[in-house]
């Protein structure tokens, strides 16, 4: 085949080999397990109907409000389409940077007589897509039971799905121009404490809008449209002209409520800002995209320009050379002398050493990839927003019922952000280990044990998170003692019924043909485990919460519905990791396992 002369020829080439690819790749999972084939297509029908009942239960309730429920609804969608368009910049940031800079494919590509412009603007389009799916599988149910509740004509389905494919290119375009400036100055001074400081700058400001607005009696007895319009003070930032989401959100409205000429200006609005960015991403960027990959190939580290950081790498290498017979400063080395702060804290627990080989592997591989951590503190950064809103909530707890409702809902809360912690980091463990997991299963600790490591790896790093957390929360809301005992106790179940599901999953469906976690988590294998994880949080949650021990009245409760509630929760939680996890030890004993498909 001759080689592409223009950069649409090369792009045209590469979509339609990833194309076939991914055609032979579906056909081959159909034919191969048509179980999972079905599962696959049940999951998402099931997820599609319950999303859809929900949303539109919802809007109904919202929309009864005489004279309220069409402005709630309004502003609803505006700080919806506003936080997913945030989110979407963050996960377009971070994929972006691993499939430009970290992925085999890239390099590769970059060997070959394509244009660089082709190669750049298809691993966006790669890159887009995978950021964006989750959204449009979210937005999906949203926007047809908004339908449905607005009774709106069947066009408007087509068009505001070109639409959500227009705002998704945006976030992509940023994202791709945040990682092409990431990479190609991220171990400059300047770069570093610029960052840090718009960081905290922004942080301020956000706190500073967010903060609530308390209603005297004396303007409660005004116009309720006036106090809501006041309480909901706080959104009008969503609703900014020069957001796209609000370009969104106001041609989907306009859409449905008959607008159409209002519709139709902000839709070519977007559909201008989503063909330009493209454009300039794919004309400009792509020129930039060698210079950056040197650089990211480049350094060592991107902290090597400061002194501190440069006296501890001289540290270690003289510790490397003590251990290997050399000396330091002049001295004899001291056999005592640890190697570094891990090992001698994998030393101080008393594992075996093959234990502590394999936990030092995957904290070192999880420490050198930028996207894994920077992953991490964007979560963690999601999760102090939450935990710094929540002191609002406590000022309305003045009876039982809301203490409990309260109390359960952060339980979910703090169950959902480790089933997001457990399918994004500890799913794709085993498939990490890719073409070189022959080489565990011939170690003398073997395949199976390996895979009992990272559970307990997990699982305990986990737990310290999440019953820190539990606590701190329960400490904001002001729950007693024993509450937050009860709660510590029920958290800790289910961090490791969680683990367990991820850890099995991710044995039973590994993809060790793929080196960025990002893609692990977005097959099959991944899509099951969070939906898995999030069928057992909700079970688990009503459960726990129909069998309260104190109640949602004021009466107490009876003791045999509490104790019958929390049997029935263990139980739960036991099948549920204990089958997926049995399954996997069954599997990792198995040779054909590490054939790679």
């Amino acid at each position: 085949m001759n080689a592409p002369r223009s950069a649409w020829e090369g792009f045209l080439l590469l979509a339609r080999a990833n194309g076939l690819c991914a055609w032979r790749r579906l056909g081959a999972m159909g034919g191969r397990s048509r179980l999972t084939a079905l599962a696959t297509a049940l999951f998402v029908a099931a997820y599609g109907l319950i999303a859809f009942s929900l949303f539109h239960l919802g809007l109904r309730f919202v929309m009864r409000f005489p004279g309220l429920g069409s402005l709630m609804v309004e502003r609803l969608l505006f700080l919806l389409f506003a936080f997913l368009m945030v989110l979407l910049l963050l996960s377009n940031v971070v994929i972006a940077y691993g499939n430009l800079f970290r992925n085999r494919e890239a390099a590769f590509l970059a060997s070959l007589p394509v244009p660089v412009e082709a190669v750049f603007t298809w691993k966006v389009l790669e890159g887009t897509i995978l950021a964006s799916w989750a959204f449009v599988f979210l937005v999906a149910p949203l926007l047809a039971a908004y339908g449905v509740v607005q009774r709106v004509p069947w066009h408007f389905y087509p068009f505001a799905l070109v639409l959500v494919a227009l705002f998704s290119a945006i976030p992509g375009a940023f994202g791709a121009a945040t990682a092409i400036a990431v990479a190609r100055h991220l171990d400059r001074k300047a770069f570093q404490v610029g960052t840090l400081v718009v960081v905290a700058v922004l942080v301020a400001v956000a706190a500073r809008g967010l903060r609530t607005e308390e209603i005297t009696d004396e303007q409660l007895e005004a116009r309720a449209l006036a106090v809501v319009d006041r309480l909901l003070s706080n959104t009008r930032a969503a609703q900014s002209p020069w957001l796209p989401s609000q370009w969104l959100s106001a041609s989907i409205q306009g859409w449905g409520e008959g607008a159409l000429r209002t519709a139709a200006f902000y839709g070519l609005v977007l559909a201008a800002h989503s063909l330009f960015l493209g454009r300039l991403a794919c004309s400009y960027l792509a020129g930039a995209l060698p210079a950056a990959a040197s650089a990211v190939h480049g350094r060592a580290s991107p902290m090597a320009r400061w002194q501190w950081f440069r006296r501890r790498e001289e540290r270690r290498r003289n510790l490397a050379g003590a251990w290997a017979g050399g000396v330091v400063d002049g001295q004899p080395a001291r056999p005592w002398l640890p190697r570094d702060h891990l090992d001698m804290a994998l030393r101080w627990a008393g594992l075996r050493p093959e234990t502590r080989a394999i936990i030092a592997k995957d904290a070192r591989m999880f420490w050198r990839d930028t996207t894994q951590w920077g992953q991490t503190v964007l979560l963690f950064g999601l999760l102090a927003g939450y935990i710094i809103n929540l002191r609002h909530f406590s000022r309305q707890l003045d009876s039982g019922f809301w203490v409990s409702l309260v109390s359960y809902l952060n339980l979910g809360a703090c169950a959902l952000n480790l089933a997001t912690l457990t399918t994004r980091f500890v799913f794709p463990q085993f498939s990490l280990e890719g073409r070189r997991v022959w080489l565990i299963g011939l170690a003398p600790m073997g395949l199976q044990r390996a895979v009992q490591v990272k559970f307990w790896t997990a699982s305990w790093t986990t737990l310290a998170l999440t019953v820190g957390l539990t606590v701190l929360s329960g400490g904001i809301l002001r729950l007693g003692p024993a509450r937050i005992l009860y709660f510590v106790a029920a958290t800790a179940v289910m961090t490791f019924t969680l683990n367990a599901i991820a850890t099995g999953l991710g044995v039973l469906f590994p993809n060790l043909r793929e080196t960025q976690p990002a893609k692990i988590v977005s097959g099959f294998g991944g899509t099951l485990c969070l939906v898995l994880s999030f069928v057992y949080i909700v079970a688990a949650v009503v459960v726990l919460a129909l069998g309260s021990p104190w109640g949602w009245r004021e009466e107490p409760p009876h003791p045999s519905a509490a104790a019958g509630a929390w049997l029935l929760f263990v139980l739960l939680s036991v099948l549920a990791g204990w089958l997926p996890l049995r399954l996997a030890f069954v599997r990792a004993s198995r040779p054909g396992i590490t054939e790679v498909r």
